[in-house]
């Protein structure tokens, strides 16, 4: 299982569940940064730096062999969002966008008999071998699933054991039935995956307008390229509305939600307050108000609203988009309530690992950051994993396009019997908590 999220740049880029470069902070607690320890060093940074550094637990940092564990046991109760990354895990997955494996994500269904596939990365080993979204995976190496998913709960079994070590060269043979029934088998080589962060682009003609839907997977530095690209198409197709799906996008670089912020409405936006940094109160000095810019982004389209599908997989900067424009255009939120991350990180280096520690809060041009418990959908609606991305039958989706047709929500729920189970809801309400969102995608 591999990863992906966040990182920010003070003043001029900054991240939205992450960071940026190191500023000067207040001293913290004197004698923990005296000492020369990784654990030392961790408690040091989170006594200056943490935004709520007045609820650290304050574990002795001797009394912890593993850096992790000591970071984890010192966190504020409140405290959701922050994680650890080793150095290598944070290059790979945030700055050169790439793990090894077979490049596709699920979860599990019917009754943990299979694995559903919920996105697939493009030019992956699984997508060269036809595998989708929508697919359900019942068979690797000639094991049932269900049999591979009783072993792991029970411990007899690890992700290694299922799916090989995550390096290059690594087979196994997968048996999936699609949609329809039909069912497909293939061997999958592992290799270097490109963690691609638009998953899907389309355009659709609903009468006398052009809709485009745009898959948006992670804010990352590969997002300003692909976001560019995505919006260049959709302006060369002249679209007059956008389907922004968001369902499983945990977050990243808050410069980037400025540039996909600034691609569907720039000149509405142009000198408006994007975002307001707000630190803890030994580092008022970089409380900073960040204005709308595109940064990387060149294509600027001008609509007067846009329609954000979500579940409780959207997470921070997909929230920020969703919470600094709804003061400037119409956005309209269908799906379920998001995650409740109106707080941000800079990933700081410690010794050879990366801390994730809530650093910030954010707040729109209204002052409005206050929602923990998530933000809540205008037209409220059970996603289902139906097929491929902008299927008609897809709950989020058709519901965004009934509204573009109708101008109301769905009168009821568009779900049906295949709706994504419960069991991903409730892990990404839970599992969310102080790990990256790949972790609990199964990403693979």
């Amino acid at each position: 299982m591999l990863m992906r999220l966040v990182v920010f740049t003070a003043l001029m880029l900054l991240a939205g569940c992450g960071g940026s470069d190191s500023q000067p902070v207040a001293p913290g607690n004197a004698e923990l940064c005296q000492q020369t320890s990784i654990n030392a060093r961790i408690g040091c940074e989170l006594s200056r730096n943490y935004l709520w550094y007045r609820e650290l637990r304050n574990p002795a940092p001797d009394s912890f062999s593993n850096p992790q564990d000591y970071f984890y046991a010192s966190l504020a109760a409140r405290d959701n969002y922050s994680f650890m990354l080793t150095e290598q895990e944070y290059q790979d997955r945030f700055i050169n966008a790439v793990f090894f494996g077979f490049g596709f994500a699920s979860q599990r269904a019917d009754n943990a008999s299979a694995l559903q596939v919920i996105y697939v990365y493009p030019q992956s080993p699984a997508a060269e071998q036809g595998l989708k979204r929508g697919d359900k995976i019942v068979t690797i190496e000639g094991i049932s699933v269900s049999e591979w998913l009783s072993g792991f709960d029970s411990g007899r079994y690890s992700s290694e054991d299922i799916y090989g070590p995550n390096q290059a060269g690594v087979v196994r043979n997968f048996v999936w039935r699609q949609p329809d029934g039909v069912e497909q088998r293939a061997d999958l080589v592992k290799s270097r995956v490109s963690t691609n962060t638009v998953l899907h682009r389309s355009v659709q003609q609903l009468a006398a307008r052009k809709v485009g839907y745009l898959v948006f997977n992670s804010f990352i530095e590969l997002s300003e390229t692909e976001l560019e690209q995505a919006f260049a198409y959709f302006n060369q197709q002249q679209i007059d509305e956008l389907i922004l799906d968001l369902r499983y996008n945990g977050g990243g670089l808050i410069r980037v939600a400025n540039q996909l912020s600034s691609h569907i409405a720039y000149p509405q936006l142009q000198g408006k307050v994007f975002v307001k940094y707000r630190y803890n109160d030994k580092n008022t000095a970089s409380n900073n108000t960040v204005l709308f810019s595109p940064g990387q982004g060149r294509t600027l389209l001008n609509l007067s609203r846009v329609l954000v599908l979500t579940t409780p997989g959207s997470c921070s900067s997909s929230e920020l988009v969703i919470n600094s424009l709804s003061p400037f255009i119409d956005v309209i939120q269908i799906g379920e309530r998001t995650c409740g991350k109106p707080v941000g990180q800079i990933p700081t280096p410690v010794g050879n690992f990366r801390l994730f520690a809530i650093n910030f809060q954010t707040v729109n041009a209204l002052d409005f950051g206050d929602y923990f418990n998530g933000l809540t959908p205008n037209c409220a609606i059970t996603p289902a994993v139906v097929g491929d991305w902008g299927v008609p039958n897809d709950p989020l989706y058709a519901a965004a396009v009934d509204y573009i047709q109708l101008g109301r929500c769905p009168a009821v729920s568009l779900a049906s019997a295949s709706a994504e189970p419960s069991g991903l809801l409730q892990q990404t309400a839970i599992a969310v908590r102080n790990q990256p969102s790949w972790r609990f995608y199964n990403e693979q």
